[in-house]
């Protein structure tokens, strides 16, 4: 009974399947990072909020992809899935054991107000990376942004109860001096390109040290939604290994419930085959598609008010070029975030933010092909930082699971 109930709660990798997802990750946001850049410089179509709106709208395509990939691929039936997922969901918002809540009405009404909650504090930090990519450099954008391992491991002792642990304490802060290091260790200054266009001259940076504030701020933001993610949102069952597995804390409906929450017993970790039959990442695909539901219904608002006040008009773009590299945004967008969100559910925020820095790898590469920035020794060294400290979580995530 106690070996059975340990499993039923212990935290997987995901296989193959999860590693896979993790590669696409690293090249969907190196993707989007240079189109973004690509678009607002080059190209000179400056509407951060509106690319920001459209980007994560599409989100809402990830759940239809997956369930209908499931349904070409396997024998899953619809009707299934989607009870599966309403009850899980159930559970997570009312704290029920899913095994009897099949007759149950689902939370409408604390479903929204979660998702609505999620997708204002996702959408801050998203938002502040459209801007910042205006202002610094791709390379430094990804590198500050990617600090966001050290404020999620911080959030993470926190708010998930974890102990601190010196190999983990010692990983995040490696790979954190190696973000510095590539950033202030080029005597290089990359942040001062000018990108031409047939028409005109875009300066790439007007103000480097803005956008390297405000990236840092998106951060810090984000590093505490995965955190709440991994709290309130992701299945239970997939809890760090420092943490306590037969321990789950629901969702809060509010901000009164969320300060009266208590830690109870798991209804999904006791209900090891209601869980298991969902397909990796569906549950996490449902979540990513709310959101870009909510954007598309909600954040409309802000873009009508930022165009009367002309603080960004409002213009479709003019060209196919410009319209097709929007569309390659919004692809690179739906694979990383949902990707993301997944990984966040089976890795934990600490091994999949610090794995998440990888892109700076890749960007550095991709500037080295585009011609953007010259190879540099603070660059090697600072990419070698973060590698190393990605294999030591690693290692430290398969020791403490086999």
């Amino acid at each position: 009974m106690a070996g059975a109930r340990e499993s039923s709660v212990a935290p997987h990798l995901g296989g193959k399947t999860a590693l896979v997802t993790f590669v696409a990750v690293i090249f969907a946001f190196v993707g989007e990072t240079q189109l973004t850049q690509y678009v607002q410089t080059t190209l000179g179509y400056q509407h951060s909020f509106f690319l920001f709106y459209v980007v994560h709208s599409s989100f809402m395509l990830s759940f239809p992809l997956h369930l209908g990939y499931l349904l070409l691929t396997t024998h899953h039936s619809p009707r299934a899935l989607i009870s599966s997922l309403s009850s899980i969901i159930t559970a997570q918002l009312t704290s029920r054991d899913p095994r009897i809540i099949h007759s149950s009405r689902f939370p409408w009404s604390r479903f929204l107000v979660v998702i609505f909650v999620m997708t204002t504090i996702y959408s801050i930090p998203a938002l502040l990376w459209f801007i910042a990519v205006v202002y610094a450099s791709v390379t430094d954008v990804t590198a500050i942004w990617n600090t966001n391992a050290f404020f999620a491991y911080v959030f993470s002792v926190k708010l998930l109860n974890l102990k601190w642990s010196l190999i983990r304490m010692c990983a995040v802060c490696l790979a954190t001096i190696g973000v510095l290091t590539i950033v202030y260790g080029d005597s290089t200054p990359s942040s001062t390109v000018a990108a031409v266009t047939r028409d005109m001259t875009v300066a790439q940076t007007s103000d480097p040290l803005f956008g390297d504030i405000i990236t840092l701020v998106a951060s810090v933001i984000y590093g505490l939604y995965q955190v709440l993610y991994k709290k309130y949102a992701a299945l239970p069952l997939d809890l760090e290994p420092a943490a306590e597995p037969t321990q789950y804390t629901h969702i809060p409906a509010s901000a009164e419930q969320a300060g009266d929450e208590e830690v109870v017993p798991s209804p999904l970790a006791a209900s090891d085959q209601v869980a298991h039959s969902l397909p990796f990442g569906l549950h996490a695909n449902f979540l990513t598609a709310s959101i870009g539901v909510c954007t598309l219904f909600v954040f409309w608002i802000p873009l009508t008010v930022l165009h009367y006040y002309g603080i960004e008009e409002f213009a479709l773009p003019s060209n196919m070029v410009t319209l097709a590299a929007i569309a390659g945004i919004c692809t690179t967008g739906v694979i990383f975030n949902a990707g993301f969100m997944i990984l966040l559910g089976v890795w934990g925020p600490i091994v999949t933010s610090v794995g998440s820095l990888l892109t700076i790898v890749l960007t550095l590469v991709s500037d080295l092909m585009l011609g953007s920035v010259g190879l540099t020794a603070g660059g090697i060294l600072g990419a070698g930082m973060i590698v190393g400290a990605f294999a030591v979580l690693a290692y430290d995530m398969f020791q403490s699971w086999y």
